[in-house]
């Protein structure tokens, strides 16, 4: 199937920013998604579907955001995966497309046991998981800070802020992941 003709596929961003970062950083994620010819993205807050967890039902796929807190989503963010319970009795869910990312402010932080909740909330939904795609820029020789997936995740992406540091000074091979990220899984929508 050519990505340039097929149909039209709905993706949902949703996520949680306790102080603009995450949110940044979603922002890049749609930007990617949206240069993939026939991807319609709509940037959601979580804490906005506490009460209406239902529209989730409407997209082809969806990419959660949080930030890393102490090793885990925000609790904003845990709310939301809460309020999902009754999709998941219905199974409404199923068979979409999902994937996750997360910024904390250590190059580590915990970040992988974040991206795994969402990735244990997906497959609770009865959701496929689209890991973070491969790139081996690294591994080429680049300086590790411009590198897009510096930090080397396969899981979902990553990306590392300073918490004092204003919103806009990601380091650019973490906005070039969120980018690359989002076209990633327009893409994989659209070739299911």
């Amino acid at each position: 199937m050519n990505e340039e003709t097929s149909a039209v596929k709905q993706i949902a961003v949703v996520y949680h920013s306790g102080h603009g970062r995450t949110e940044y950083f979603a922002k890049h994620v749609v930007a990617g998604a949206r240069n993939v010819a026939g991807a319609e993205v709509s940037l959601l807050k979580a804490d906005q579907l506490v009460a209406s967890p239902a529209r989730l039902a409407t997209y082809d796929g969806i990419i959660w955001g949080s930030p890393t807190y102490f090793g885990g989503v925000s609790g904003p963010f845990k709310s939301f995966m809460d309020s999902t319970s009754p999709l998941f009795r219905t199974q409404e869910l199923r068979g979409k497309l999902a994937s996750g990312f997360t910024v904390s402010s250590y190059p580590s932080g915990d970040k992988q046991s974040t991206l795994m909740s969402m990735v244990v909330f997906s497959m609770q939904h009865g959701m496929l998981w689209v890991g973070n795609p491969p790139n081996f820029e690294n591994n080429a020789g680049a300086t590790t800070d411009p590198a897009v997936d510096r930090l080397g995740s396969w899981t979902g992406a990553m990306a590392q802020i300073h918490h004092k540091a204003p919103v806009d000074s990601f380091d650019k091979g973490d906005l070039e992941t969120a980018k690359l990220f989002g076209v990633n899984f327009a893409r994989t929508l659209h070739r299911i």
